[in-house]
């Protein structure tokens, strides 16, 4: 009877399957481990949150002009949206940059930077509006760039007492790391930011 031969075993090519093996296991893990760091981290930024929230604070959007960091309290937020088509309307006060239509509906766009002193930089593609509203008043505001949402405590902000006229009259105060929270309230009541009317008035 022949005697059947084993063919040699290629070592190589078992270290290469073992390599493979075990970066797919690496790989699934990192996969697994990342998602769950990042599930903990999700989760623990939204309890500070909340928890900042109920002791006496306000969701903000925060966002940037002429590299100074400004926010709004988010429940007067209706939307973010690109600068774009702003129409100038003549016999307006130089804070307002002009109107747009935002899906049928025109609106008046301010320039916070005419209220607060701030340098002019003009306007580009990467400019934002901030779209406030209330029940009896929209406009949109103008922003260099829109950072994101952050829990602010109210407790925590402080009068500038160098501010004066209408910078204070629309100023909630200044949080303790130098985000500018301006009452988003007071704008929308403020009749004299209705094109129209100014318009009219003219």
């Amino acid at each position: 009877m022949a005697e059947h031969k084993k063919a040699p075993l290629d070592w190589e090519k078992v270290k290469e399957r073992l390599r493979e093996a075990d970066g797919a296991l690496f790989r699934q893990q990192s996969a697994s481990g990342i998602k769950s760091i990042l599930k903990k981290r999700a989760a623990s930024f939204a309890a500070s949150q909340k928890d900042e929230l109920e002791s006496g604070g306000i969701q903000a959007v925060v966002f940037t002009l002429a590299a100074e960091r400004f926010a709004f309290e988010s429940a007067y937020l209706k939307e973010v949206c690109p600068a774009s088509e702003i129409v100038p309307v003549p016999c307006t006060p130089p804070f307002v940059l002009g109107i747009m239509s935002l899906r049928g509906e025109v609106i008046s766009i301010i320039d916070l930077r005419k209220f607060f002193e701030l340098p002019d930089r003009g306007i580009s593609d990467m400019n934002r509006l901030l779209v406030l509203s209330s029940a009896s008043m929209s406009f949109g505001v103008l922003a260099d760039t829109v950072e994101g949402v952050k829990a602010i405590k109210t407790g925590e902000l402080k009068k500038l007492p160098t501010l004066s006229g209408v910078r204070e009259d629309y100023l909630a105060g200044v949080s303790p790391c130098g985000i500018t929270v301006l009452d988003a309230g007071k704008l929308l009541a403020d009749r004299s930011i209705i094109i129209y009317d100014t318009a009219e008035q003219a």
